[in-house]
């Protein structure tokens, strides 16, 4: 498992697209910096910025990557090693890539202008998301064979994830606008990560008290150690369970 985990790393780091997705990530980070006369305001311009361009990138080349190692994976299939510990390590090899890039893109920057107790949270989040968006381009690929329906089921769920969701939980608002929803909606939350992650990051900025009494209720669970940790084990559960059934998926496909 180990030499296979070696061999994706080391043919990831090697790949153009991640070599240009950490220096735009690097470029986009310290201009939104620099630009920002407060570093509080460049840390909520790099929120919106992370929370569209990682999970995008993440879920659409990790599932390239898995169809164009196809060949490998087959071959690999064929020595006496377990299909679960290829598809670990394919996943491992994977995640730790992006997330290395990740963290020299955006996390450095955050440390160099903002390493407060924000800026901690917006590495971690962003770390979780990459491991989340790689886990579901891996169910993405493992539900077909077919590169290209692939490609569009990954782009499908990047869209969803970060547009149709909010678009669905708006139009339950306006038409239960007459209801209590404030509680509902912390639940809804764990069912997005990104949304999940949004919103930890936001009320850390203390710019719930601009929400209302939703932003109380979200205060209230999110605020507390024990809501940062419920939210982490959320997010936990975004990366395990897409990981979990892609396993399945993989260990019955017919190669």
């Amino acid at each position: 498992m180990n030499k296979i985990l070696k061999y994706v790393i080391f043919d990831i780091v090697q790949n153009k697209i991640v070599l240009i997705y950490t220096v735009l990530l690097l470029v986009i980070s310290l201009s939104v910096f620099n630009l920002e006369n407060n570093s509080a305001k460049g840390l909520l311009s790099l929120l919106n910025i992370i929370l569209i361009i990682v999970p995008l990138i993440c879920i659409i080349f990790s599932t390239i990557y898995i169809y164009n190692s196809s060949e490998f994976i087959e071959l690999l299939v064929s020595q006496p090693i377990k299909r679960k510990a290829i598809w670990l390590s394919i996943f491992s090899g994977l995640a730790t890539s992006l997330a290395v890039a990740f963290f020299i893109g955006a996390g450095v920057p955050i440390l160099l202008y903002h390493a407060d107790k924000t800026g901690m949270m917006m590495i971690a989040t962003g770390l979780f998301l990459t491991l989340v968006f790689v886990s579901i381009a891996m169910l993405a690929a493992g539900l077909t064979r077919d590169k290209a329906k692939g490609i569009g089921l990954s782009i499908l769920l990047w869209l969803y994830f970060s547009l149709i969701f909010d678009a669905l939980v708006l139009f339950i608002l306006f038409q239960f606008q007459d209801y209590p929803l404030e509680r509902i909606m912390v639940f809804l939350s764990f069912l997005n990560p990104i949304d999940l992650s949004r919103t930890q990051i936001l009320l850390l900025m203390d710019i719930s008290a601009l929400m209302g009494y939703t932003g109380a209720v979200f205060r209230e669970f999110f605020g507390t150690s024990t809501g940062v940790v419920i939210s982490f084990i959320g997010l936990s559960f975004w990366i395990i369970i897409p990981m979990f059934i892609s396993l399945k998926k993989f260990k019955k496909k017919d190669l």
